[in-house]
């Protein structure tokens, strides 16, 4: 049997993070297996039906490396892969099931329902349908059809029982027949319900699992019932915990970025994110938590994914970017951070100086780094002097005579260091330590002021390093222009 999976989100216009999670478990179970991963669009509007609503959907999915076998973008041997686009077979098995006696026509207004719900609730009832056009006659039919009455269609689910859903995660989760009512398969404007179109779009396109979130379970007992009365085999399930914010509510953007798009603009790499979703919810068999996508497709078993909701945790998502961060080339880091210093007026072009100053100050940035945007903070002082400074550190650094006087001081001694031609990041320090012994000073009352002159802060790198990839010039004229800047 090959293996074949499905993901079929909605043309929302966005891949929130659960539904990339799930989307990603699909993707490492198909791959893992030697299987097929599709892309179905379930929409109910045909109206809707366009690549462009599905074209950010796909761009998230490039991003984070999943590529399908099928879909409305690739094509494939059971399309049409957009759900409205396949009305004529979902009616055509509805009227299958009519004409068997499965299903019946129900002629009941929504007023009506909702009247005879609100009459179950105040009789401490469960709200369900109660059967009523269940057992219409032939002339009783005609009559209401008379009326102008539009029918819907609906399943006749047995009315004694229990149905058992065996999924690869929950193990057997049972369903009481009491539970339910006879659902509807098809609306009084001919479309088909999500229950229904789902069981007769993944017969068609041969899925054997489905793997999707668990709120979806609730959802199964009604298309296993619709399954059995098709006479079709149903795929094996597994329903994957829930994402959920860190006090357990619903996640939404209070919470942060929620989309895929939001982490590719926040400066996340789709390393990170491809890594952090597959921790959530799912184990390793080991601690590690740095895990390339080859080795995640290598290791992944449904049976390895947890049953209680996983917590999503920024700060540990920014941790696992930084590592990731930290293994790139710092070549392909710049690449990578182009457009964060495009944005910020910071890309010196291809070659020349103001690049190699650029790849040197990336270098002692690297390590410091959570997301990409964080990039040009930590490396604008190679391109530019600051315009202002750390207000914290103004306080403290730069007031009064005394510390215009080490700024000045500070400048002579890069002046003469760029002169003797020792301008390396040793001599700079050595330099630096003699002449605070010398003046009495502590080496940190240089130091400090020192680096809040170059680059606006009071913290970063080791000062010398970063030093040492300025011209000494550029050191001494930010010395000379912070000291002037210090009231008298």
């Amino acid at each position: 049997m090959t293996v074949r999976v499905r993901f079929a989100p909605s043309p929302t216009g966005y891949l929130h993070i659960g539904g990339a999670r799930t989307a990603l478990f699909n993707w490492f179970f198909a791959r893992h297996e030697g299987g097929k991963l599709i892309l179905r669009v379930e929409d109910t509007d045909p109206s809707r039906s366009r690549e462009e609503l599905v074209r950010p959907l796909l761009d998230s999915f490039a991003w984070l490396g999943i590529d399908f076998d099928e879909g409305p973008h690739a094509g494939g041997p059971y399309g049409p892969y957009f759900q409205a686009q396949r009305l004529q077979r979902h009616q055509e098995a509805a009227q299958r099931l009519e004409a068997e006696g499965k299903a019946y026509r129900c002629y009941c207004t929504p007023e009506e329902l909702a009247e005879r719900r609100e009459a179950m609730q105040r009789e401490g009832k469960p709200p369900r349908y109660d059967g009523h056009c269940r057992n219409l006659t032939p002339e009783e039919r005609k009559a209401l059809e008379a009326q102008g009455r539009k029918a819907a269609l609906r399943l006749k689910v047995p009315e004694e029982g229990a149905i058992i859903v065996h999924d690869l995660i929950r193990g057997e989760v049972t369903f009481s027949f009491a539970q339910l009512d006879d659902f509807v398969l098809l609306r009084s404007d001919g479309t088909p319900t999500y229950n229904f179109a789902v069981v007769v779009d993944d017969s068609d396109m041969a899925i054997t699992h489905v793997i999707r979130a668990e709120e979806h379970l609730s959802n199964t007992p009604k298309q296993l019932l619709v399954y059995e009365a098709l006479g079709l085999k149903p795929p094996v399930f597994a329903h994957v915990p829930m994402v959920l914010a860190p006090d357990r509510s619903k996640l939404s953007k209070r919470h942060g970025a929620v989309a895929v798009e939001e982490f590719r603009e926040e400066g996340f790499l789709p390393e990170a994110v491809v890594n952090y979703l597959a921790l959530l919810g799912w184990s390793p068999g080991s601690e590690e938590e740095v895990l390339p996508v080859a080795e995640i497709i290598r290791r992944f078993r449904l049976e390895d994914v947890g049953k209680t909701a996983s917590i999503y945790d920024v700060g540990k998502m920014e941790w696992l970017n930084g590592q990731w961060i930290r293994r790139l080339p710092v070549e392909e880091l710049l690449l990578r951070g182009r457009p964060f210093l495009e944005e910020a007026g910071l890309w010196p072009g291809a070659e020349g100086e103001a690049r190699e100053r650029l790849l040197q100050a990336l270098t002692l940035a690297q390590p410091r780094l959570r997301t990409l945007r964080d990039l040009p903070d930590g490396v604008a002082y190679a391109l530019r002097a600051p315009d202002t400074y750390d207000e914290k550190g103004r306080a403290k650094y730069f007031e009064g005579e005394a510390a215009k006087e080490i700024l000045a001081l500070c400048a002579d001694l890069v002046e003469g260091l760029a002169a003797r031609r020792e301008w390396r990041r040793e001599s700079i320090e050595k330099a630096y330590r003699e002449e605070a012994e010398k003046r009495g000073l502590k080496p940190a009352e240089l130091i400090h002021r020192t680096r809040l002159a170059v680059t606006g802060k009071t913290m970063g790198p080791g000062l010398f390093e970063l030093l040492e990839i300025l011209p000494p010039e550029e050191v001494a004229r930010r010395l000379r222009r912070a000291a002037s800047r210090i009231a008298p």
